[in-house]
């Protein structure tokens, strides 16, 4: 999965006309190799711990490559803070996110996908994609 996502963003580089360069390649790998959604700052910061050649605004560009190239999603919370998750295709999920601390919990369900579809059909409306988030206190923030 992780060599697909090298190989489809090195294409897409290509097609752009962008030379293949080993900060980006390093930004790749850490990304890849998160499993949380995180913002640009909290990458950099990963990154910067093993390679500090690597600048806070070289970090930025290369998210929004990978947006870009389909490899991310920008989520952008109540807080003005965007972060990042991997964009798997076909793959569809919505969030939670807590007010108090900024967890982000991912959720599927079957039903609300369901009356999204009604509700669209309803209005003869097509889907192109949809996001949906709800802010609240999780658990942990609730019991402070």
């Amino acid at each position: 999965m992780i060599l697909e996502k090298k190989k489809a963003f090195n294409e897409f580089a290509t097609a752009k006309g962008l030379r293949s360069t080993r900060q980006r390649d390093i930004i790749l790998d850490f990304f890849l190799s998160t499993h949380q959604h995180v913002s640009v700052e909290e990458l950099y910061l990963k990154i910067k711990a093993s390679h500090p050649g690597i600048g806070h605004a070289t970090v930025y560009r290369t998210l929004k490559l990978f947006t870009e190239a389909g490899l991310a999603r920008e989520i952008l919370l109540h807080d003005g803070q965007t972060r990042y998750e991997h964009a798997l295709a076909g793959e569809h999920h919505d969030h939670l996110v807590c007010t108090g601390c900024n967890a982000i919990i991912e959720f599927e369900d079957e039903t609300i996908e369901k009356l999204q579809m009604e509700i669209a059909t309803r209005h003869g409306f097509t889907i192109r994609s949809h996001k949906l988030e709800i802010y609240g206190l999780c658990a942990a923030c609730r019991a402070k």
